[in-house]
């Protein structure tokens, strides 16, 4: 069968070579080039263990490697990233820097692994999106970049099926007329953005910090403000990524709303004051897009293309790579996905898209006080901590079907253990798979009925919060929380840990 996929970002370019790796035709279409600037880099504990699923299922050793810091470092030096131990946040009070009081301070943190080694990524997008454009090239995919597609385009390739990776108002949405549904999304913020070298260390600018389960930096730092938040993002050769979320549009240009918001916030302004942009800052009034449709008769659109949210929670990479999963699950009968297929994809994407706009406008919504943020924050955490216990359970025990790589091959079974859940490194290569594709049992409702535990978040209310969490004592001031989940880890799994510092105001 022939496939064409419009974009070559990770997402993209990674369905590309699953798709090969499975024997299937693919041209990858790019209107640009590699590499290039783009933003989206923070994963989560999630998103690797879908990426190790997928490196298990097809042989994608490294898939594996980029799943955690340590192994990334040992494989790929050359690939830039950074080191994300968790999710970092303080609330800032405009014309006052951030006062220190200890454990009463306004901040939370929140722990996603035990050590360096095994922690999550901040993925350096330029140098990840063309690893992975390299890696499908090597997998037999056919690359085109510099190409305007067209129905003419697709028609020339004779493809049997599209998959749309480009982004938000890309190929299908122009070509079909899908039409919008940003009316239905709750969520309302514009971003202004850059790459900038120099931007100084939390501990050096508020000293006296108590220490935490990790060195606050280095997590997907997120910064609190009247307007909305700032996020950080800390690559390991000392660039970071930064930009600021914003209910509204701040007057001026983008240099000089930045300037703006960094006096406004004497702290943030200490930590970026003397960082220098790498690109020039750009401003979008609003991030959010959502269409009426994701798929049809021989087409799908891939997660960012069909619908976006905002980055305050780090659901994007894992999402991304969730739906290239379940595309892939849909291609291994060695034909179109059908109808039914098509359709419960659709629903769930629509499904996810509801549940990460109503936690992040909820989370929006409780910005004004820091314990309230941090109680629906934990909404999010608490879901995604139950997500990957049950995922890394259901991989230690009999391998049922909540972990789509255990699924055995119709040629391995009663054959006893399958090679491929072995190292990724002593599988065969991709091509050597591709010479024979593989046909997986169909999953059907049984796979159906584990998305629940799949999803990257669950939905919320929030306009339930101030019922909820509003009365004046439903936290003592200046109480330490430090709720856990912990277990016996391998060095294959990064295990869980949360730990919350914050305090009421």
């Amino acid at each position: 069968m022939r496939v064409a996929i419009v974009g070559s970002g990770f997402a993209g370019s990674l369905l590309a070579r699953i798709l090969a790796v499975q024997g299937h035709g693919v041209a990858l279409l790019e209107r640009g080039t590699h590499p290039r600037f783009a933003i989206g880099e923070s994963s989560t504990p999630l998103a690797n263990l879908t990426l190790e699923r997928l490196a298990r299922r097809y042989g994608l050793g490294d898939c594996y490697d980029l799943a955690a810091h340590g192994r990334w470092i040992a494989r790929f030096p050359e690939l830039r990233r950074g080191l994300k131990r968790g999710f970092t946040f303080y609330r800032h009070h405009a014309g006052r820097p951030f006062a220190n009081a200890g454990l009463r301070s306004e901040r939370l943190l929140v722990a996603a692994s035990p050590n360096d080694h095994v922690a999550d990524n901040h993925w350096l997008r330029a140098d990840v999106d063309h690893h992975f454009v390299r890696a499908a090239i090597q997998a037999g995919v056919e690359y085109r970049d510099r190409v305007e597609v067209t129905p003419d385009t697709l028609k020339a390739l004779h493809v049997d099926f599209v998959v749309d990776a480009s982004g938000p108002g890309g190929f299908l949405a122009r070509q079909l007329a899908i039409p919008s549904r940003l009316n239905r999304m709750h969520t309302h913020a514009g971003l202004l953005f850059s790459h900038f070298d120099g931007v100084r260390l939390m501990p050096d600018v508020v000293p006296g910090l108590p220490a935490g389960p990790y060195p606050d930096d280095w997590a997907a730092v997120h910064h609190i403000i009247e307007e909305g938040w700032l996020y950080s993002l800390r690559f390991d050769d000392g660039v970071t990524s930064a930009g600021f979320l914003l209910r509204d549009r701040v007057p001026g240009a983008p240099e000089e709303m930045w300037r703006h918001l960094l006096r406004r916030y004497p702290t943030i302004g200490a930590l970026f004051g003397d960082a220098k942009p790498l690109f020039p800052l750009s401003y979008k009034p609003r991030i959010q897009h959502r269409l009426a449709r994701a798929t049809g008769p021989g087409w799908a659109m891939l997660p960012h293309a069909f619908a976006f949210v905002d980055p305050l929670f780090s659901t994007g990479i894992a999402w991304s790579l969730r739906a290239i999963e379940r595309l892939a699950l849909s291609f291994e009968n060695g034909s179109v996905p059908s109808e039914r297929d098509l359709a419960r994809y659709e629903a769930q994407l629509s499904g996810e898209a509801d549940q990460i706009d109503w936690l992040v406008a909820g989370a929006y919504h409780a910005m004004a006080r820091f314990d309230l943020f941090a109680a629906q924050a934990m909404i999010y955490f608490a879901t995604v901590s139950f997500a990957e216990v049950n995922q890394r359970i259901h991989r230690r025990r009999s391998r049922p079907v909540a972990d789509p790589a255990a699924q055995p091959r119709a040629r391995d079974r009663g054959r006893g253990p399958r090679s491929h859940q072995r190292h990724p490194r002593d599988l065969p290569s991709p091509r050597a798979h591709a010479r024979g594709p593989a046909r997986v049992r169909q999953l059907g409702n049984q796979e159906h009925r584990t998305q629940k535990c799949l999803r990257p978040c669950e939905p919320c209310d929030p306009r339930s919060l101030p019922r909820r969490f509003g009365h004046a004592r439903a936290a003592p001031c200046g109480a330490r929380h430090e709720p856990r989940v912990a277990r016996q880890r391998s060095s294959r799994a990064p295990g869980l840990m949360i730990r919350v510092l914050y305090s009421r105001k």
